[in-house]
């Protein structure tokens, strides 16, 4: 018995019939790109702009679309390539995105994306590649966020996927997606901890002025609380995701003194340079991750014992 599976370019057809922009998998790369992507809109429109109740009913449709594929991929698990496996997950996360659809439940797409991934054959071998392209579906830091959590935390390949894509979109949005290598020798802990030194919020706000000061004294206090509010808000993504970096690691003994150096960065790049004020709640809000962050990272220290730290006299016996 021959089963019909909708083919990615069949997918994409029914995506444009329901209202999709431009369901074309752009871009085709990162050098189509400027590396300038940090004052970039954090909305994403991919949809036709509907009413509340449409929108409603767009989500039906598209969970329709998310079940027929989950039973293709059940029925006949290698129906689909790899290559088209990636250009389907790079789909569904640009559609699934949308501002409209952000406070509707993600579940059969989550279910979808993960048996997408499970049916990749070529693992880990198209680990950077995916993450490559899905670092791209957006140019703002919270909706890259919210892609990263597309992906739940329950198979060993998710845990990959979401520490490496964590990794790659930090460096992204530092800046840093060129030279700095995310595959090789050095493992995640070391990269991050390259990267965590960047993430200062005296540095990130030189990242984000782009204009000059207003000359009027008025202007000027709010245009300096308006880029207070982007360094911090942008500070808070980077962090929650330097966050699933760390946690999505199965941290050994010999990985012990790579974790204390990132505690310390944190302290004194981050943590350090947040000036808590009450007319300033968003500080507050970064202060408290941090601080959370810190403490997390601490406990995993004190439940990895270091190579080395403790002398046994039996150890020789």
């Amino acid at each position: 018995m021959h089963l019909w599976c909708p083919s990615l370019q069949e997918v994409k057809e029914v995506f444009r019939n329901l209202g999709a922009y431009n369901p074309a998998l752009y871009p085709q790369g990162p050098y189509q790109h400027s590396s300038r992507v940090l004052e970039s809109e954090a909305s994403l429109g991919w949809w036709e702009p509907q009413d509340p109740p449409q929108e409603v009913a767009l989500d039906i449709k598209l969970s329709y679309i998310y079940r027929f594929l989950i039973l293709c991929l059940l029925v006949q698990p290698t129906s689909y390539t790899d290559a088209s496996i990636l250009g389907l997950m790079e789909l569904l996360c640009r559609a699934g995105l949308d501002v409209g659809l952000r406070l509707l439940p993600k579940t059969d797409l989550q279910q979808l994306l993960l048996l997408l991934l499970e049916s990749i054959q070529e693992w880990p071998g198209k680990l950077q590649p995916l993450c490559c392209a899905l670092s791209w579906v957006s140019d703002h830091h919270h909706n890259l966020l919210a892609l990263v959590q597309f992906f739940l935390d329950v198979t060993p390949r998710s845990r990959q996927l979401r520490s490496q894509l964590s990794l790659v979109v930090i460096a992204r949005m530092l800046g840093q997606q060129e030279s700095l290598p995310l595959s090789g020798e050095k493992t995640q802990l070391t990269l991050l901890s390259q990267l965590l030194s960047l993430m200062r919020p005296s540095s990130l706000r030189q990242c984000l002025r782009v204009e000059p000061m207003p000359s009027s004294p008025g202007q000027q206090s709010k245009a300096s609380a308006e880029l207070d509010h982007k360094v911090c808000y942008l500070c808070h993504s980077l962090l929650t995701l330097a966050g699933v970096v760390v946690s999505s690691q199965d941290i050994t003994p010999d990985q012990w003194g790579e974790l204390q150096l990132l505690c310390m960065q944190l302290d004194r790049h981050i943590s350090t340079h947040i000036r808590e004020s009450p007319q300033a709640m968003h500080r507050t809000k970064l202060k408290d991750l941090a601080t959370q962050t810190y403490i997390r990272w601490q406990d995993l220290l004190a439940h990895c014992q270091p190579q080395g730290q403790y002398f046994s006299p039996w150890k020789d016996s």
